[in-house]
């Protein structure tokens, strides 16, 4: 594991998020956790298809080469929900919190999910990005009406569950999403209901010629989410708009990657990211 410093940043709601800095070079904010996992949750995001340790390899990776500010921005959230600010300015805001933590400056941002969508709007909201990597989100034709629709049905769904007698906890199969319990707060889920709500009216389209950057887009072909009926029988589409906007991409400056083979999961995964993202940002880093 490489030697890493660690200091905190003051995000826009006043919470107080850990921060990692490993390496030296140009910087890369990573919204990633950094710390491995237990052995029983590391089993576990296996067998649904993850990979625990994406995080830890991402950060070793990349600080051979760079400045890695590694900060687990989900998990904070999660822990601290901002269920009515959190809106893509205070997601640019907190953004830029955690690279002053890591020393300031010019970075490069790499996040993957709803992570690259708030990494797209960093980098309409200030001139500080170097560089963009966007993983397993679109940046043209992105879902958000769906992600939308999604997150209001799981915060139905958490008022619901808070409202109910405990249930038995039921073992589930990996990949039976439509067995999984909800069991994240209404605060939790508010504050993704807020961000999509704010975005309902986002032009990615009309974004395009805003961003000069160097910037990197890739997904799995296969990542394609399907929700089940409690969720609104809703389908998330990231690989199919990346593929078919490809061209525009490319002519608007973008390096599009469409991995053959890959779903939401496996796209993510360290064997497939690190060294995409990797050579790419040597490729492109300042001074290169």
């Amino acid at each position: 594991m490489s030697a890493r410093t660690m200091t905190h940043a003051t995000l826009h709601d006043g919470s107080r998020i850990p921060v990692a800095i490993a390496g030296d070079g140009p910087a890369v904010v990573l919204p990633i956790r950094h710390e491995p996992y237990d052995d029983e949750t590391a089993a576990s995001i296996r067998a649904w298809g993850g990979d625990p340790d994406v995080g830890p390899t991402l950060v070793d990776g990349l600080a051979s080469r760079f400045r890695v500010i590694a900060a687990d921005y989900e998990a904070h959230r999660l822990a601290t929900p901002a269920p009515d600010t959190l809106t893509p300015d205070a997601l640019a805001a907190d953004a830029l919190a955690i690279a002053d933590a890591g020393g300031g400056g010019n970075v490069a941002w790499y996040g993957y999910s709803w992570l690259a969508l708030s990494g797209l709007q960093l980098a309409l909201r200030t001139d500080r990005l170097w560089a963009l990597v966007m993983g397993g989100y679109p940046p043209l034709d992105g879902p958000y009406a769906a992600m939308l629709d999604v997150t209001r049905a799981a915060h139905a769904l958490s008022i619901a569950a808070a409202a109910a007698p405990p249930a038995e906890v039921v073992e589930v199969t990996p990949g039976d999403w439509d067995s999984v319990q909800v069991r994240t707060s209404e605060a939790q889920t508010q504050q993704f209901v807020t961000l999509y709500e704010a975005l309902a009216t986002f032009d990615d389209r009309a974004a395009l010629p805003a961003l000069t950057i160097p910037r990197l887009a890739f997904a799995g072909d296969h990542d394609t989410i399907e929700y089940g009926p409690a969720w609104g029988d809703t389908v998330v589409r990231i690989g199919e708009p990346l593929a078919a906007g490809r061209a525009e991409l490319e002519a608007a400056g973008w390096t599009v990657r469409v991995l053959p083979g890959l779903d939401h999961m496996s796209a993510m995964r360290s064997d497939v990211a690190l060294p995409l993202v990797r050579d790419w940002l040597i490729g492109v880093a300042p001074g290169a």
